[in-house]
C-alpha cells in the first residue's frame, strides 16, 4: 500500500492529466468560422469542361508520354516474334464531345467522358530475327471511355489535394498506319498489333491519370496561403476545413484573416458565422465577412499603416491641384498663425477603424488625432494645435485583376474636445482647414495605397469576369463568372495603379434583398 504523501501526489497526477486532456478536447471541439467563404456552382463545372480541354491540349503538348512496347508473333508470315517499340508519342488531336462532371454529395466530383476520339503519331521500331527497322505511325483510337470521382480535402497546412477515386478508362478500338517506303508490308501485320497495343494502352490509362493528380497535387501544395499584401500586412487563404461538396455546388471555408507582416497572432476577436444566399446565376461567389475587414484594420493599425506625417511639399502634391483649393488652405493657415517656416500635419489612429457592413452600406471609422506643428529652422518641431476627430467614410469597391480594390470618401469630420491651450474659438477655425486635409490630402494618400488591394482566392490563370458586388449584413458578396485565360503565364502583378483615381468610386451593386 502507498504511503498517504505519495497516494495524494498520484492522484494529483491523475487529475492534472484529466484536466488537460479535458481542455485539449473542448479547445479541439469549439468551432472555427471561416472568414471567407467559396463557392463553386454547376455552371462553374460545365464552363471547367470547356476550360479543361483547352488546358488538358496544352497540357498534351508538352506531355511526354511513356513508349509503347510489345512483342507480337506473326504466323501468317511465320515469323515467331516481332519486337515494337512506339516512342516520341505525340496526341495532335482529340474530341471528348460527351463529357460532363456532377457533383456528388458528401463525396467529391464525378467526372464522366465516352465516345471520345485521339489522333496520334509516333516513331517506332521492329526487330524480329528475319528483319529490322524504323519509320513513323499514326495511331487514331476511338470509344474512348473514362470515369471517376475527384475527391478534394485538405492537408495539414490548408493546401487543397485531389484524389482520384474509382478510376476506370477504356480505349475500344486502335487503328494504326505506318508511312514510309515499306508501309504497305507493314500495314499488312498492323492489325494484330492493334490488340496488344489496346491491352498496353488501357492499362497505362489510370496510372498516367493518377500521375497527373499527384503533380497537380504538387503543385497545389507550393500554393502560398500566406500572401503578403504590402509592406505591413499578410493575408491567410488557408483552408479551415475539407471542401463540402452537396447536390448543386461545392463550398470551401477559407481562414480570412489579415496579420500584421511580423505577426501570426490571431486578433483579440473571432469570426461569426455567415449564411451564403442560395444562388446559382453565377459560377462563383465569394463571401468576405466583416472579420476579415475588421482583422485588415487591426493588423493596419498594429503595424502602424495609418500613422502619417505630411511636410507642406507632400501636403501641396497630394491637395487638390488648383491654386484656389491649395491657396485657401495655406493663406487661412498663415492668416492664424503668420508662418515663415514650413509646417508639419501629424496624423495618427487612435484605435483601429471600425468597420461596418450593413445592407447596401459600407462604412469606415476612422478615430485619429490630427496635430499641426512648425518646423523650426534648427528643425524642432513646434505645435500649432492638437485635437482629436472621428471620420466616417464610405468605402467604394471595384475588382481590377484579381483583387478587390477599395477606396475611401469622406462623409462627416467630427472633431473632439482638443488637446491644445488655445480658446475654444480659435481652434475651431480650424475645423474646415483640417476636413480640406483629410479630404484633399490624406484620404488620396490613403487611396492611393489601398488600390494595391486584397487579392481574391482563385486559380492560376483564372480571371474574374461579369463580376458583381453586394454589401449584406455582417458581409459582402462577390458573384462572378471565370475565364480560363491560357496567355497568363503567370499571376498578374498588381502594382503600378497609383495614377487611378478612385476617390469618387462607388461600388457596382444592387440593394441586398
Amino acid at each position: 500500500m502507498l504511503p498517504p504523501l505519495e497516494m495524494h501526489t498520484k492522484i494529483v497526477g491523475v487529475l492534472w492529466r484529466c484536466f488537460f486532456l479535458w481542455n485539449l478536447y473542448t479547445s479541439s471541439a469549439q468551432t472555427i468560422y471561416p472568414g471567407i467563404k467559396a463557392r463553386a456552382t454547376q455552371r462553374a463545372l460545365d464552363y471547367g469542361i470547356q476550360a479543361g480541354m483547352e488546358m488538358i491540349e496544352q497540357m498534351l503538348k508538352e506531355k511526354n508520354i511513356p513508349d509503347l512496347k510489345g512483342s507480337e508473333s506473326l504466323e501468317f508470315l511465320k515469323v515467331d516474334y516481332v519486337n515494337y517499340n512506339f516512342s516520341n508519342i505525340k496526341i495532335n488531336a482529340f474530341s471528348f464531345p460527351n463529357t460532363s462532371l456532377a457533383f456528388v454529395p458528401g463525396v467529391g466530383i464525378k467526372a464522366l467522358t465516352n465516345h471520345g476520339t485521339a489522333n496520334i503519331s509516333t516513331d517506332w521500331e521492329i526487330k524480329s530475327p528475319l528483319f529490322q527497322d524504323t519509320g513513323g505511325a499514326d495511331l487514331f483510337l476511338s470509344g474512348v471511355y473514362f470515369t471517376g470521382i475527384i475527391v478534394l480535402a485538405r492537408n495539414d497546412f490548408g493546401h487543397p489535394i485531389l484524389k482520384l477515386q474509382d478510376c476506370y478508362a477504356q480505349v475500344n478500338h486502335a487503328h494504326v498506319s505506318f508511312s514510309g517506303e515499306l508501309s504497305v508490308l507493314y500495314n499488312s501485320f498492323a492489325e494484330p498489333m492493334e490488340k496488344p497495343i489496346l491491352k498496353n494502352l488501357n492499362e497505362m490509362l489510370c496510372p498516367i491519370i493518377m500521375n497527373e493528380v499527384e503533380a497537380l497535387n504538387a503543385n497545389l501544395s507550393t500554393i502560398e496561403v500566406l500572401t503578403k499584401i504590402d509592406n505591413y500586412t499578410l493575408l491567410d487563404y488557408s483552408l479551415i476545413s475539407s471542401p463540402e461538396i452537396t447536390e448543386n455546388y461545392i463550398n470551401l471555408n477559407l481562414k480570412g484573416v489579415v496579420y500584421p507582416l511580423e505577426d501570426l497572432t490571431d486578433p483579440p476577436f473571432s469570426p461569426v458565422p455567415f449564411v451564403l444566399p442560395e444562388r446559382s446565376d453565377s459560377m462563383l461567389y465569394v463571401g468576405i465577412s466583416e472579420f476579415f475587414f475588421k482583422s485588415a484594420s487591426f493588423a493596419y493599425f498594429t503595424a502602424g499603416a495609418f500613422n502619417v506625417t505630411l511636410s507642406t511639399k507632400e501636403i501641396s502634391n497630394h491637395l487638390v491641384q488648383n491654386s484656389q483649393g491649395v491657396g485657401n488652405v495655406l493663406s487661412r493657415i498663415a492668416e492664424i498663425y503668420i508662418l515663415s517656416q514650413p509646417f508639419l500635419v501629424r496624423v495618427m489612429a487612435t484605435e483601429p477603424p471600425v468597420i461596418s457592413l450593413l445592407p447596401g452600406n459600407f462604412t469606415l471609422d476612422i478615430p485619429a488625432s490630427i496635430m499641426i506643428l512648425t518646423q523650426s529652422k534648427n528643425s524642432t518641431a513646434e505645435a500649432i494645435v492638437s485635437m482629436d476627430f472621428v471620420a466616417s467614410t464610405s468605402v467604394g469597391l471595384v475588382i481590377l485583376g484579381q483583387r478587390l480594390v477599395c477606396s475611401l470618401s469622406l462623409n462627416r469630420f467630427r472633431l473632439s474636445l482638443p488637446e491644445s491651450n488655445r480658446s475654444n474659438i480659435e481652434v475651431l477655425r480650424f475645423e474646415n482647414i483640417l476636413s480640406s486635409i483629410l479630404h484633399f490630402g490624406i484620404l488620396p494618400l490613403a487611396n492611393a495605397k489601398l488600390q494595391q488591394g486584397f487579392p481574391l482566392p482563385n486559380p492560376h490563370k483564372i480571371s474574374f469576369v461579369n463580376s458583381d458586388i453586394e454589401v449584406f449584413e455582417g458581409f459582402l458578396l462577390i458573384s462572378t463568372d471565370l475565364k480560363y485565360e491560357t496567355s497568363l503565364k503567370q499571376q498578374p502583378s498588381f502594382h503600378g495603379w497609383e495614377g487611378l483615381n478612385f476617390i469618387n468610386g462607388q461600388w457596382r451593386g444592387k440593394p441586398a434583398a
